[in-house]
């Protein structure tokens, strides 16, 4: 995790989005987006001893909360803005909330997404009739593009985040959380470019002083921390996450602002806690949440955290669009961190009868069994001895230990 959390710099000037810029893009919104609902979950509430609720803007239209920033800030284009044509930078999440923006009022959309992009994301974003640039590179090498395209053709960039039109189309989550759960003590925002995040606190903390707000980022690709500690944005050398939706590599000046003077912290998770809390979301709350937007999740199932959390708490699901490949691939890796596989190897006789013994033991303390290999051949094994490669799933760490228990019981030498 990151940073303590502390009091935010109140009190540093004027702030370049407010309570009001907010509520003016809520009413522009209102018959646009969706009054994402905001699910209670008992297991979450017992890791921080009080109510635990979602704000599930994976339920939103495109899938995330994106829509609200680009259809805020395309709308005011005047007509010669929109006759140019837009142009936007994004991972998946941005791109489709522009195109579909886009789309609806009718206005050319061209995006520049990574060549590694989920492909959902891709398909969804031509769907809504954008024409996609493929560029090597994360987010940041895709917003350079779609500036030089902006500057030859005259089409205005709509950021994913550095602008107060798009901080204010994100801030209605923030009033919608107060007005959906008035009581709410702690909101956890995942964040990237802090586009969402400084919305949301915009919007609680004009309402509701007395509310706590924390960012929360990848360990990473997470730039907050260290923007904040040293007063102005940082850039990071590099990043590697599996949450594409917040892997950006350094905040914006609008967004920044905001963060730094409202919000009490920023924290940052593991690739294990993100995959654990998408794999939770999916077993407990029956939720698709794509990485990034699991990561308010993460932040409760990491104890340090949760400990200094004050209920009721609020994380915000903020997308749900998840390449099914990627999905699978963090299930297996959440199911790992959880306990769930076990890999043994273990040296047992070469004889007939002796994988059926092996296996009999496994089937008596009930772990499955999903992949077996044999080696025969090895300068470390006698001539009559094998060694058995296996890949068990379990029911968690307890289970783990009474499996190893048994096979060593049974006499069977383990290299886990």
């Amino acid at each position: 995790m990151s940073a303590d959390l502390g009091s935010p710099g109140l009190g540093a000037g004027p702030l370049p989005v407010t309570i009001a810029d907010i509520e003016a893009a809520r009413e522009l919104l209102a018959p646009v987006v969706r009054r994402t609902p905001v699910e209670p979950n008992r297991a979450l509430a017992e890791r921080v001893g009080g109510p635990v609720f979602l704000k599930c803007e994976n339920l939103q239209r495109a899938g995330s909360f994106k829509i609200r920033g680009a259809y805020t800030r395309i709308s005011r284009l005047t007509d010669a803005e929109r006759a140019q044509g837009v142009v936007a930078a994004s991972a998946g999440n941005h791109a489709q909330g522009v195109a579909l923006a886009g789309q609806m009022l009718g206005i050319p959309v061209r995006v520049y997404m990574p060549s590694n992009a989920p492909l959902p994301k891709v398909q969804a974003t031509r769907a809504y009739g954008a024409l996609v640039e493929f560029v090597d590179g994360g987010v940041d090498v895709c917003l350079v593009h779609a500036l030089a395209w902006a500057e030859s053709s005259g089409a205005i960039l709509i950021h994913p985040f550095d602008h107060r039109d798009i901080v204010a189309g994100q801030g209605t989550v923030g009033l919608e959380i107060l007005e959906q759960c008035p009581d709410v003590a702690t909101v956890l925002v995942c964040t990237g470019g802090g586009g969402l995040l400084a919305g949301v606190a915009a919007a609680v903390r004009a309402r509701r002083p007395d509310v706590t707000v924390i960012g929360v980022q990848a360990e990473g690709a997470a730039a907050y921390p260290p923007s904040l500690s040293v007063g102005h944005p940082l850039a990071l050398a590099t990043m590697t996450t599996m949450a594409d939706g917040i892997a950006v590599g350094r905040p914006g000046e609008v967004p920044f602002a905001l963060v730094q003077a409202l919000v009490d912290g920023v924290v940052t998770v593991s690739e294990e806690l993100i995959s654990r809390a998408l794999l939770f979301l999916l077993e407990r709350a029956k939720l698709v949440v794509e990485p990034a937007g699991a990561a308010g999740v993460a932040a409760i199932l990491d104890g340090e955290i949760a400990a200094r959390l004050r209920p009721p708490v609020v994380a915000v699901l903020s997308g749900g669009n998840i390449d099914p490949l990627l999905m699978m691939r963090v299930i297996r890796h959440g199911m790992a961190a959880a306990g769930r596989y076990l890999q043994v190897r273990l040296r047992a006789p070469d004889r007939p009868g002796s994988l059926a013994t092996l296996l009999g033991v496994l089937a008596e303390v009930e772990a499955n069994v999903l992949e077996v290999e044999h080696v025969r051949t090895g300068v470390r094994l006698s001539v009559d001895e094998v060694e058995i490669a296996l890949r068990l799933e379990t029911r968690g760490p307890d289970h783990c230990r009474a499996v190893l228990a048994a096979l060593r019981s049974a006499g069977f030498p383990l290299q886990v």
